[in-house]
């Protein structure tokens, strides 16, 4: 399957490793900084590789090759704008996080896929977690009974040296906050272990230590869910000194899980009213990963391939992407108007948030 990458910042390097563990024909990679793409192929052996052609312009690198996969691992502002430029083009897309900036944006890509009848994953990886996928596993065999509440916490560190690597960072039209960057991964998991179906948002958040940014460091909300149950989320990169935790607890009437690790990797509590062998092996599960990003990539690379192959829905769907973008686009408008806000969330654009710290003197 010929595949190509268009972004080769920070996270490409994953990109690449999961299209060579799926054995991808790479035919193109793009960056509007050369230096990027030379880095990211001479770090994986493939800088003297005559068959991949670099590109700054993706409209070109489209047009110009026969691509059947894209992923898109730009800037969070563009994700949009090249995803539905290459759907257009019959290209099947995995987006990194988050798919959007704009509900808008985010609709019109699922709209799209659909007429196009291209498959389009959102990049939200943790999903094929080990210990995520034992969580799934047991609340889809109803081994928590009825679900009480859940819980993320995303308790990161982001210090200048950070923002000061790529300027599009911390901006609300390129980036947004610790919510929308750093925490939608375990948005997305709350979300989805708790029913997806979401009623009302209430959330808060501000600009504690990074007055150099636009965005939020810090964001707290309270999600009611459709079927009575209650989330939490809390998201920030203000921990003091280094990285802490990705902690996922989900509350049941005959089970407690906690998720923990830097990425929601390992397995800290798993206590259910009936008690077998493989329970026992689950307690105290750790995965092993390189960084913060897992080793998901592979996982849904692979889970893309064979959706194509085989025209199904990817795991991690188009939709997926949506319902995380708007889990935070609705703590934002929360934030915004001081009220709860009630889905479907159907009109709000992060651009909406541009004068927020500036209005508010970053007071609350």
């Amino acid at each position: 399957m010929k595949y190509a990458l268009i972004g080769c910042g920070r996270i490409s390097t994953n990109h690449i490793k999961a299209a060579l563990n799926n054995g991808l024909e790479i035919i193109a990679v793009c960056d509007v900084l050369p230096e990027a793409m030379e880095s990211l192929l001479e770090k994986h052996q493939l800088s003297d590789n005559s068959g991949i052609k670099r590109y700054t312009d993706f409209r070109k690198m489209v047009d110009e090759n026969n691509i059947e996969l894209v992923s898109i691992a730009t800037d969070s502002g563009k994700h949009a704008e090249i995803a539905l430029y290459c759907i257009e083009q019959g290209i099947n897309v995995i987006i990194e996080k988050p798919m959007a900036m704009s509900m808008m944006d985010a609709d019109a890509i699922i709209r799209r896929a659909d007429e196009k009848r291209v498959k389009v994953s959102a990049c939200h990886q943790n999903r094929f977690n080990i210990a995520v996928q034992k969580m799934r596993d047991a609340l889809n065999k109803g081994r928590f009974g009825k679900l009480s509440h859940g819980s993320i916490h995303v308790r990161w560190n982001r210090n200048k040296d950070y923002y000061d690597q790529a300027s599009w960072r911390g901006k609300w039209a390129s980036d947004g906050g610790a919510l929308m960057n750093q925490c939608i991964h375990g948005i997305d998991l709350l979300r989805w272990m708790l029913g997806d179906e979401v009623k009302e948002v209430y959330g808060v958040t501000c600009q504690q230590f990074h007055d150099y940014i636009e965005a939020e460091d810090v964001g707290m909300a309270v999600v009611k869910f459709a079927n009575g149950a209650i989330g939490t989320i809390e998201g920030t990169v203000n921990v003091f000194p280094k990285n802490l935790e990705e902690t996922l607890y989900l509350f049941g009437e005959t089970g407690t899980v906690k998720l923990g690790g830097t990425s929601t990797n390992n397995i800290d509590v798993w206590d259910f009213v009936t008690h077998s062998e493989e329970d026992e092996k689950n307690k105290g599960l750790e995965e092993v990963t390189s960084n913060v990003y897992g080793n998901g990539h592979t996982s849904l690379f692979k889970d893309m391939i064979d959706a194509i192959q085989y025209n199904r829905k990817p795991y991690v769907d188009a939709v997926a992407g949506r319902n995380a973008l708007e889990m935070v686009l609705a703590v934002y408008k929360s934030q915004l108007t001081g009220l709860p806000v009630k889905l479907p969330l159907e009109q709000f654009d992060i651009l909406e948030m541009e004068e927020l710290f500036k209005r508010t003197g970053d007071e609350l």
